[in-house]
């Protein structure tokens, strides 16, 4: 996996130093780059990508319906730009993170030479090995090794050995009933918690226990009692505790017996080297050659998945958060209408015509404006400029109604559009049925958005009452226990 993060980090440079011209940081000049060569590419194409293109028409659209005081062209060249710089981003960073885990797990890695395994310093702790034992066309094991740390010859623990005795015969069980019925493995610890001292271990039969515990009853035929000895030393003093154990006997598969001898051969090795630095794995098993390789366990892939996973839920999310807000804009200018009817019709009934009740609204939002802004009387703002600039009032009103994208906008644009053309002496009365209309209507929007959030909060009310039920039962339940 390390070569995919390096090669990650080799596209990265190729492409920052392609994009040295471009201007921003680091990430918007790679993004820069790409949105630019991929401009020419689409210009090249002979044939043309016509669902790209629609898209890229729909997002303009989108844009624009948002800031329409901006060029579309530019609105969608910064929307990638920040897009792309932003995955760009992500992407870098949890390479970076991949490659540092990578390096983590490789650092500690305790098989060296390819056949030696590096213990620990005194006091750093015993460390537990991934191994995978392979015999060439005959067999491959894996081995979750314990490799106990590096032991100063001649230096001992010592405490209560009375209470220690008394203990040890309960912890050495593993998963056996008893020392009178021994059928698996025993747990022949090094050392007792809260006791300061180290535990060796004795047998009067290592072809049935070994010192670690491990049993080898895979060739018996009847129970046969093993002495075992447990050797307590602290410093120059020592004792011994004896414990008579009676092995039953067990059958094994051929593979498992092979697994057995490799494990006895490691335990050999083990305790022949504990006072040197390194333990020589075993080259042979029998008159088969075995190869050894440590297992590392490298998470470093999944968090890769784990980056471009992000990467594209932030794509995603990034349309996402478009719709949402133009959603939002529609929900504005919805609640928005019934207050500009309103007021068109209160200004044509104090005598103005409709191009002087527009740039009446328009001049009055300028003087209110307070940082957020409001759509529609952006919208009719635009609408001002227009009139100002010339455009004839019934193109003005429609491009108002077309911008807006509403229905109930592209009524009202059509109505003073056909004032305009037609000419008509009711458009103040349509005007008032139209507002009483509107607030009619928004009024049941408004119920509407009430039951939405009703429907929002069912879920978080669920969780307070499952909450609220655990708090009640629990004590109820203890109540009940103890009683």
């Amino acid at each position: 996996m390390v070569y995919v993060y390096l090669l990650i980090l080799a596209v990265y440079l190729i492409l920052f130093l392609l994009s040295l011209g471009e201007k921003g940081n680091p990430f918007q000049k790679m993004a820069a780059r790409i949105f630019r060569k991929q401009q020419e590419r689409q210009k090249r194409s002979t044939r043309g990508d016509w669902k790209r293109a629609l898209y890229i028409r729909q997002l303009g659209e989108k844009l624009k319906t948002l800031q329409p005081e901006i060029a579309a062209e530019k609105q969608i060249r910064e929307h990638y730009l920040s897009l792309y710089a932003l995955l760009l981003m992500v992407v870098f960073v949890g390479d970076l993170f991949c490659l540092a885990a990578w390096f983590s797990a490789h650092s500690a890695a305790k098989l060296v030479g390819g056949g030696y395994l590096s213990r620990n310093a005194y006091g750093e702790g015993d460390v537990e090995v991934g191994l995978k034992a392979e015999i060439p066309g005959v067999q491959e094991e894996i081995f979750e090794y314990l490799l106990e740390e590096r032991r100063l010859t001649e230096e001992e623990l010592e405490i209560s050995y009375a209470e220690a005795a008394a203990l040890l015969p309960g912890v050495i069980l593993g998963g056996n009933a008893c020392l009178e019925e021994v059928r698996s493995d025993l747990d022949l610890v090094p050392a007792l918690e809260g006791y300061p001292f180290q535990i060796s271990w004795e047998s009067d039969s290592y072809s049935l226990i070994h010192t670690d515990g491990t049993v080898h009853n895979e060739e018996l035929t009847g129970s046969e009692v093993v002495t075992l000895t447990a050797v307590f030393r602290y410093e120059e003093w020592f004792r011994e505790l004896q414990f008579p154990v009676q092995i039953n006997p067990i059958i094994y598969t051929p593979e498992e017996a092979l697994r057995a001898r490799m494990e006895e051969l490691l335990r050999e090795r083990d305790e022949s080297s504990r006072s040197g630095e390194v333990m020589a794995l075993p080259e042979r098993i029998g008159t088969e050659p075995v190869i050894w390789s440590e297992i590392i366990e490298d998470s470093s892939g999944y968090f890769l998945l784990l980056v471009l996973f992000a990467a594209g839920v932030l794509y995603w999310g990034r349309g996402r958060e478009l719709d949402q807000k133009l959603e939002a804009r529609k929900r504005e200018l919805l609640l928005a209408y019934p207050e500009i009817v309103n007021k068109l019709a209160l200004y044509m009934g104090a005598g103005m015509t409709v191009r002087n009740a527009f740039l009446k609204m328009g001049e009055d939002y300028k003087k209110q404006k307070e940082g957020k802004k409001k759509y529609v009387y952006e919208e009719i703002l635009l609408t001002c400029y227009e009139l100002q600039g010339g455009r004839s009032e019934t193109e003005a009103y429609a491009h108002f109604g077309k911008r807006c994208q509403v229905q109930a906008y592209m009524k009202l644009s059509a109505l003073l559009s056909q004032n305009i053309r037609k000419g008509s002496n009711d458009l103040l009365r349509i005007l008032r049925q139209e507002a009483d209309h509107a607030f009619a209507e928004r009024k049941n929007l408004a119920k509407k958005l009430g039951e939405e959030a009703g429907t929002k909060l069912l879920l978080p009310m669920m969780m307070m009452l499952c909450v609220v039920m655990v708090i009640i039962m629990i004590p109820a339940y203890f109540s009940f226990t103890l009683n």
